[in-house]
């Protein structure tokens, strides 16, 4: 899958420079250069991303591990995400923004200056993810620092948009298409200002793994992303169809609807991720936790989640009524599938005194892609060498040791299973997390973490204390039937992994794998590693039965290895006689 998707990506790029080669303007519009930056760093961003010992055609293991893998992953994951919804539509609003409103762009100096700084900046900012958690504090810091620096060229960015419209705001009040773009780029203001404030220490301790964050993404994803979406698409398809909008009020509808659903969406997120951070943190007068138990956030958010969902549903009875108005608009129009063009023969290119010194890269595609990729590497480098280059950055812990083969299959089955979207691994040093889960995480023991799982959200509880907390009967029918153990759980069941057998068909390929990556599992190991999980399945499986549950099979459960996994989190550290209890 990953390499199908490079060969897409690399096909969309020979495809897009081949156009610009061939155009016979050599002047290359600011729409073309965030295009540019943008397939470039996707393509950075995937290799480093996707650096992996496969296993088998549908498993692999990252070449990194634990601290190393999650700054690496979250420069992929904040970064992905910047240079594949904000930088491509960044060229998107400055194309369709200035033909909508037929005015030309506000500033062409200030779109200058707000595509270099951004994805110089941009690059730097992924590790405002990884706040309080196990990475070094020099990488936290330059995470905040560049994100907070990120709202200068996003507001550039912003208000060359909107200036835009000088003189074009009368019509704003009439033309659906204007209101469209005008709110997304209103949106992408206001989530690149929330974006870097999230980043400040002090607010990031209120806001991560709440659904504040999820709110904050989803003013970009509704708002900017999908809003600039619509207003394209009225824009374009009566021009492509060569005929007038099917219905005028109909897009009017569409954006007021589609409005009430992002604020029905994003403000009862905002309300709950306000909710469970503050319930996290209230201690009673005597200091203890006052709401003890995760559960009682579940359930004091649920109505929010409700309202979320009606936001949902609006906004997407809106894109239905848009897709019903633009399909009678191609119904009636005729689309010209070929359209006679001439162009002026090709003129080389020969700087002149006076001109302006970024003439000299706009008009060489080459050198504005060698620019463009010097530009993101920087941040990369600076931030990802030093963590992979230096030992020290992660201190090891003697008595850390690798996942047992059982532990390791009930590893990939919970990856598998997605239990990574609700649960974190990551206990942070704050009274609040120590009070309720434990010892706060220490990075060296993530070095065998392959892939790391801190998560990034909280509707269940942090897992990365939980080995020994509960017996093993207790994983079992949690597993199965998750409100016999805790009342009021939204968690989904999981019945297949009681019934499905456990596949260790892969299991000496994964340790053989693992050894050449640096676990230090003895030499010839995988020729046993098969026996000794069955060994280990057979022990849990015995206890399992003296605590009431009756399978002939259990031995051979998914369910066992899961259960093998969830008794080994966060025991290393502890002393031994308390990880057996």
């Amino acid at each position: 899958m990953v390499f199908a998707t490079a060969l897409v990506w690399v096909a969309v790029g020979i495809k897009m420079f081949g156009t610009i080669l061939k155009r016979r303007e050599n002047h290359r519009y600011v729409a073309i250069w965030f295009y540019i930056a943008t397939w470039v760093t996707v393509t950075v961003l995937h290799i480093f991303n996707n650096l992996e010992v496969p296993v088998s055609m549908w498993k692999s293991y990252p070449v990194f591990a634990g601290v190393q893998d999650a700054l690496i992953q979250w420069w992929y994951g904040h970064n992905a995400v910047a240079f594949f919804l904000t930088t491509p539509y960044l060229g998107l609003m400055y194309y369709f923004l200035p033909k909508a409103a037929n005015r030309p762009v506000y500033s062409y100096k200030l779109s200058i200056i707000h595509f270099w700084a951004l994805i110089f900046i941009y690059i730097w900012a992924g590790p405002h993810h990884l706040l309080y958690t196990s990475l070094p504090d020099w990488a936290q810091s330059l995470g905040t620092v560049f994100s907070i620096m990120l709202i200068a060229p996003s507001w550039g960015g912003m208000l060359n948009g909107l200036l835009t419209l000088r003189g074009a705001w009368d019509r704003v009040r009439q033309d659906p298409i204007l209101k469209f773009m005008v709110v997304a780029v209103t949106a992408y203001g206001m989530s690149t200002f929330e974006g870097p404030m999230l980043s400040i220490k002090s607010v990031n301790a209120i806001s991560h793994f709440t659904d504040w964050t999820i709110g904050h993404v989803h003013v970009g994803t509704l708002g900017w992303n999908g809003f600039l979406t619509f207003g394209i698409l009225y824009w374009l398809i009566p021009r492509l169809y060569r005929t007038n909008l099917f219905s005028t009020r109909l897009a009017n509808v569409h954006f007021w609807i589609g409005t009430l659903g992002i604020l029905f969406y994003v403000i009862p997120l905002y309300w709950a991720g306000w909710t469970q951070s503050l319930m996290w943190k209230q201690f009673t007068p005597e200091g203890i936790l006052k709401y003890g138990n995760f559960l009682e956030t579940v359930t004091q958010i649920l109505p929010m989640y409700i309202m979320r969902s009606i936001g949902g549903t609006l906004y997407l009875a809106g894109a239905i009524l848009m897709a019903y108005n633009l399909f009678k608009t191609m119904a009636r129009g005729n689309f010209l599938a070929k359209e006679e063009a001439q162009a002026p023969a090709r003129v080389t290119y020969t700087p002149h005194k006076g001109e302006h010194w970024h003439r000299w890269i706009e008009r060489r595609p080459v050198q504005m892609l060698i620019a463009a990729t010097i530009v993101i590497l920087i941040g990369g480098i600076v931030e990802i060498f030093p963590m992979v280059m230096i030992d020290k950055q992660v201190p090891k812990i003697e008595s850390v040791q690798p996942y047992t083969p059982l532990e390791l299959a009930g590893r990939d089955i919970y990856i598998r299973e997605g239990c990574l979207g609700c649960h974190s691994q990551m206990v942070r040093p704050f009274r609040s997390e120590t009070e309720r889960y434990g010892e706060y995480s220490k990075s060296g023991e993530f070095i065998y973490d392959r892939p790391f799982l801190w998560g990034s959200k909280r509707t269940g509880p942090d897992l990365h204390r939980l080995g020994g907390k509960y017996p093993h009967s207790w994983h079992y029918n949690h597993m199965n039937i998750p409100t016999s153990t805790s009342p009021g759980s939204v968690m989904p069941p999981y019945p297949w992994l009681i019934r499905d057998e456990l596949d260790l068909s892969t299991m000496a390929k994964k340790i053989e794998v693992l050894r050449t990556l640096g676990t230090p599992y003895p030499e010839g190991y995988e020729q046993i590693a098969v026996e000794d999980a069955r060994k280990q399945a057979s022990q849990i499986a015995e206890q399992l039965r003296k605590e009431g549950i009756e399978d002939p099979e259990l031995e051979k459960r998914e369910i066992v290895a899961l259960i093998a996994y969830l008794q080994r989190l966060g025991t290393d550290i502890k002393p031994k006689a308390q990880a057996e209890k």
